[in-house]
């Protein structure tokens, strides 16, 4: 019993290394080779599929979401808190953002945003 346990634990600790060590992993939408839309476009797109917009938020609508726009048309967009990391965005602030169309019955299309970055 107490070799299982000290293998079990050894195996964690190797494991815990492992990933401090090569830490990182895969970031944007799945679908990664989409290519960057107009939110026109976007609109238009089937529920789930991978988009890649630049733009500007306009302002918030609470409750993560925010208003998007690239010109062509806007977009509600949805930020979880976490994944503004301590970023600051200003509606002059240009952002290119990685997600999701997500459509559902009775309310209007958003973008589920997985990440996204300053430009």
């Amino acid at each position: 019993m107490k070799k299982t346990f000290l293998t079990l634990f050894i195996s964690c600790i190797l494991a815990a290394v492992a990933n401090a060590q090569f830490g990182g992993g895969f970031e944007g939408p799945s679908g990664a080779n989409a290519p960057q839309l107009t939110v026109k476009q976007a609109l238009n797109l089937r529920d789930e599929s991978a988009v890649i917009l630049k733009g500007h938020i306009l302002n918030s609508l609470g409750d993560e979401k925010y208003t998007f726009s690239d010109g062509t048309a806007e977009v509600i967009i949805e930020i979880d808190d976490e994944d503004w990391a301590g970023r600051k965005v200003t509606p002059e602030d240009t952002v290119q953002i990685f997600g999701e169309i997500d459509k559902e019955m009775f309310e209007p299309t958003k973008i589920d945003v997985d990440s996204f970055n300053i430009q």
